[in-house]
């Protein structure tokens, strides 16, 4: 599959296994490349929907000399959990990891991905948007989760592929692997028309 682009090299712009792990299954061929400590940081006054984006597009930025050879695919993607137009990013602690899921615990959120795909010719950018329910989730589940998973690595406190997402996930609209961390099926769409 993909045989347009049978003659790049795809780098896979995260360090995130989640996303590795996600490519592997849709059977596409890359690399992982992980520049350290960049930014993820955007304008306060950016809207919700406009943020991931701008986050992939800001890591593409450090990854130039490889996008900048021939025959060469680099994607980057960011992700962030937007409830009531407040984002709920990667959290500190435990103690904000439990804030953060008593916030999303009885109500809906969404997911946000950005994805940018670039090469030294072309560039393709999208924004895919998930939505999620969790129902109401006692305080000792919510610490449960926190205290066995460490979810201090995930947007929003939590890992739908996880204990909470099994038990805690009442109704999903939109891609399943986009609140994962990449909208595999929108990517692939991307690169076959790439």
């Amino acid at each position: 599959m993909l045989d347009n682009l049978k003659e790049y090299r795809i780098v896979l712009a995260s360090g995130s296994p989640r996303r590795s792990e996600l490519l592997k299954m849709a059977h596409i061929n890359f690399e992982v490349l992980v520049v350290s400590d960049l930014p993820e940081a955007y304008p306060v006054d950016l809207d919700v929907i406009r943020i991931p984006e701008y986050l992939a597009r800001q890591k593409q930025a450090a990854y130039a000399s490889e996008w900048g050879r021939s025959n060469t695919l680099v994607l980057t993607a960011d992700t962030i959990v937007e409830l009531e137009g407040q984002v709920l990013n990667k959290p500190a602690d435990r103690d904000e990891a439990l804030q953060m899921l008593g916030a999303l615990s009885g109500n809906k959120h969404r997911v946000l991905t950005g994805v940018v795909i670039k090469s030294a010719q072309k560039e393709v950018a999208f924004t895919a948007v998930t939505e999620v329910w969790f129902k109401s989730l006692k305080q000792e589940e919510l610490s449960y989760y926190v205290d066995q998973c460490k979810p201090y690595d995930k947007a929003g406190a939590y890992g739908v592929q996880e204990w909470i997402g099994l038990v805690g996930v009442e109704r999903i609209e939109g891609s399943f692997y986009n609140v994962m961390g990449l909208p595999v099926g929108r990517l692939y769409e991307e690169l076959s028309r790439f």
